[in-house]
């Protein structure tokens, strides 16, 4: 049985950091594609930031040069490095492995950013 489970938010003032982390058990980790999320209350999911399973990232212009998401394959887990955080970062974040047909998503970790 697969279980992805996200970590590591929290509240935290404008300008700070965070790190969140997702654990994916059950699967071959290093084959699938990793992928974060958020959604904002009242918004649609959106895309933040990919990782290929050879290491390719991507990110949506909202956070490119301020998030980084890296892997480490010899521990089933993806990580969000969120810097210069913004209110506007203020969402639940997913985390999401795919691979062709499968498709699994954690529960969400709340991330609030608030003076």
């Amino acid at each position: 049985q697969v279980h992805v489970v996200e970590s590591g938010g929290g509240l935290v003032q404008p300008g700070g950091s965070l790190r969140l982390s997702c654990v994916a058990s059950g699967l071959t980790f290093s084959t699938y594609r990793m992928r974060w999320y958020r959604q904002a209350p009242g918004k649609e999911r959106e895309l933040v930031a990919i990782i290929t399973s050879t290491g390719t990232t991507t990110y949506a212009d909202s956070v490119k040069g301020r998030f980084t998401i890296s892997r480490d394959n010899a521990k089933n887990t993806v990580s969000l490095q969120m810097n210069s955080l913004k209110p506007e970062d203020t969402a639940k974040y997913y985390c999401n492995a795919r691979l062709y047909d499968a498709d699994y998503w954690g529960q969400g970790t709340q991330v609030t950013v608030s003076s």
